[in-house]
């Protein structure tokens, strides 16, 4: 087998991203777009290319890094993130959950069936009120093909309809606090990702949370690589097929204010202070 070239490897991801900005317009000219930095290799990618196009579209960048409170895990991802966006002059806020809501993950993760969905809800919630206070208009993540089928199956299996319009490349503004959020990778897949990286020696954190193996995700993630290594393009087809589908009939959610912390919320009470108070 011929070795992959690693310019035009490059260009064509390149290409395929600059697609989904312009066709789901991502983004306009002189906006600031605040990068989610995990220091895993989606979000470094995404760090990367948004990097690429800061010229051309007049960007203003910064990143945000979660410290969850995952002892032996997330201290490499940190340490990778600062290292990128040190090499590319961009500046890195860094948040966590100890800070914000005085408990770290390995502490609470044990109070619920699976430790994703606190682990989820807390970092979407610090992400968003972060770059609120940040100032961006947009908040990039670096959620990939794989990631935006998983999720879609997991609400179809869930019959969860109502997660339908928070999918896709780029979120509608629904509230004024509620920051847009752009998924440049969204039609990247998770191997292309990984061949990046190697391909152009970058430093990125390889290592899987230790939590990951018990979620449902997990268990839906080694279905479809295996799905997709017996049928080659079955990611592209369920997310095509999801397009398709749901793309049209995008439902416009009407956001209240939390009574507790006055972040967007669609009940009375967000999701977060309730775990607040389940907590004690």
């Amino acid at each position: 087998m011929e070795p992959l070239n690693r310019e035009r490897f490059n260009q064509n991801l390149k290409m395929r991203v600059r697609k989904v900005i312009e066709n789901y317009q991502l983004f306009k000219e002189e906006e600031t777009i605040a990068v989610a930095i995990s220091g895993g290799k989606d979000s470094v990618l995404t760090l990367h290319l948004l990097n690429d196009f800061k010229e051309e579209f007049n960007l203003h960048l910064l990143a945000i890094s979660i410290d969850e409170g995952i002892s032996g895990y997330r201290e490499k991802g940190l340490k990778i993130a600062r290292e990128n966006t040190d090499k590319l002059g961009i500046e890195l806020v860094e948040k966590s959950f100890s800070a914000e809501i005085n408990r770290k993950l390995d502490q609470i993760a044990h109070l619920y069936k699976s430790s994703c969905i606190p682990c989820g809800i807390f970092r979407r919630y610090i992400l968003n009120k972060t770059a609120y206070q940040l100032g961006a208009d947009k908040l990039a993540t670096g959620h990939n093909l794989d990631d935006e089928v998983q999720s879609f199956l997991m609400s179809f299996a869930r019959a969860d309809f109502r997660r339908f319009p928070k999918f896709g490349p780029k979120l509608q503004q629904i509230h004024p606090k509620l920051i847009p959020r752009i998924k440049p990778l969204w039609n990247i897949s998770e191997k292309d990702v990984g061949t990046w990286a190697v391909l152009n020696d970058i430093s990125v954190h390889f290592g899987d949370c230790p939590y990951a193996q018990k979620s449902l995700r997990s268990k839906i993630k080694n279905y479809l690589n295996i799905m997709e290594e017996d049928h080659p393009g079955t990611k592209m087809n369920i997310l095509e097929s999801f397009r398709k589908s749901f793309q049209s009939s995008e439902k416009m959610v009407k956001l209240l204010e939390c009574d507790r912390c006055g972040e967007p919320s669609s009940l009375n009470i967000c999701k977060a202070c309730q775990m607040r108070e389940e907590m004690g």
